[in-house]
């Protein structure tokens, strides 16, 4: 059979396919289009096999699509949180200057994303889930060092989730909090003169975690970014 130069997720879902099963096929078959089928697990090699032998031979005059980026889901999904913050904020009447701690995260993630351009297929979206407690130990340590100058107003993280899937956004999205107290809807912001250091404590910490971590990148021959980029 001729190799697929784009994904046929439309075609599999003709053929009755879930969208779970869909969101699976994609990531995979992105992966194994940039950087072959080795690295993958043989359960998911087989899955792919599957998804293949459902579709009739493609015709040699498909184009490659490859998609962006910015459309990938879990660039998406950190953006879907990150704009949901602003506009929450920006009802908030804070002082000028003064910004969440969660926001922070977010835009340094997507930033250093944006800067070493990794596939986020299923291997890296694995990898990335180790994030979640890289943001829950940073949030202890800005409360820490910034606490007289840090307030702390209530955030609904799990009803940002149920929005976003009711609204059809994306049904595989998971919670960014995966904790169980009586703090997970606490939101600190840090005053204006702590924010730039602790961008830079957050991004040092991101920088070091995606370069070396994420599957995609482990033969990628760019450099740190310069000490100044930050700013």
């Amino acid at each position: 059979m001729t190799k697929e130069l784009t994904h046929r997720a439309n075609e599999l879902k003709e053929l009755g396919w879930n969208q779970e099963d869909l969101f699976k096929y994609i990531e995979l078959w992105d992966y194994r289009q940039r950087w072959g089928s080795i690295n993958l697990e043989r359960e998911d090699r087989q899955f792919l096999r599957k998804a293949e032998s459902l579709l009739p031979e493609i015709s040699k005059k498909k184009v490659s699509v490859k998609k962006p980026l910015k459309e990938k889901s879990y660039y998406c999904w950190l953006q879907y949180f990150l704009d949901e913050m602003n506009k929450f904020e920006s009802k908030e009447n804070l002082q000028d200057g003064m910004r969440g701690i969660w926001p922070i995260f977010l835009e340094e993630e997507l930033r250093i994303i944006d800067y070493y351009e990794p596939v986020l297929g299923l291997p890296d979206t694995i990898k990335a889930k180790l994030i979640a407690p890289i943001r829950e130990d940073l949030v202890k340590v800005a409360l820490e060092i910034y606490g007289e100058f840090t307030k702390t107003i209530q955030f609904d993280f799990e009803s940002v989730l149920v929005n976003a899937k009711s609204n059809g956004t994306n049904s595989s999205w998971r919670p960014l909090r995966d904790v169980d107290t009586d703090k997970k809807h606490d939101y600190p912001i840090i005053d204006k003169s702590c924010v730039l250091e602790f961008r830079q404590k957050v991004s040092e910490k991101l920088l070091s975690f995606i370069k070396d971590n994420l599957p995609s990148l482990a033969e990628t021959d760019k450099s740190l970014p310069p000490n100044d980029w930050i700013h």
